[in-house]
């Protein structure tokens, strides 16, 4: 459920995309989607906790500052270019961790939920690092060789398959480093 909330302003964006025949004007409705929706987002969020995180605050300021700009110049690459700014940001955070207090990032959101030697976190979030810094590339090779309709379907499902293959793939490590439990209802 929480995946389907984080990925509703992008599902909306592509359907109000795609309603229209004119892509040009297919995006810019589209990017008026995505602020309203990223801002019912966050709103959302601090009504059923009472807090939200820096990360929603900040994709938020890029979503009303790079879509306010194609707005108002007309010009679908300033919002183009959101992804990778994210993804950027997300790489610096998760980057930085690894050097700002005694846990990295992935180790500070997991660890409650799973126990794994120390190492492994480190190569997780560097492996996130990477991660966020390749799809914010990708999103940019999108960007300047392919045409709107393409960007807009990989925007979609080109990420959200590439995350969604990577966290199987953290999943997947992660099991090979997770302690084995006791047997201890064992044969006596």
């Amino acid at each position: 459920m929480k995946l389907l909330f984080d990925f509703f302003p992008v599902v909306l964006f592509f359907v109000v995309y795609k309603m229209h025949d004119d892509p040009h004007q297919g995006f810019m409705y589209a990017t008026a989607a995505i602020i309203v929706a990223t801002a019912i987002q966050v709103l959302v969020l601090w009504l059923r906790e009472r807090r939200v995180e820096k990360m929603h605050v900040a994709v938020l300021a890029i979503v009303v500052v790079f879509g306010g700009i194609t707005l108002a110049l007309d010009d679908p690459i300033f919002l183009k270019w959101k992804p990778t700014i994210v993804n950027w940001l997300f790489a610096l955070v998760f980057l930085g961790s690894q050097f700002v207090g005694a846990k990295n990032i992935v180790r500070r959101l997991m660890e409650s939920k799973v126990t794994l030697p120390g190492p492994v976190w480190t190569k997780l979030n560097a492996s996130w690092v990477i991660f966020f810094v390749v799809c914010g590339a990708l999103n940019l090779f999108v960007v300047y060789n392919f045409d709107t309709d393409t960007w807009v379907d990989f925007k979609l499902f080109g990420l959200m398959g590439l995350t969604l293959v990577f966290v199987l793939g953290q999943g997947a490590y992660m099991m090979r480093h997770m302690p084995a439990e006791d047997d201890a209802g064992g044969a006596g």
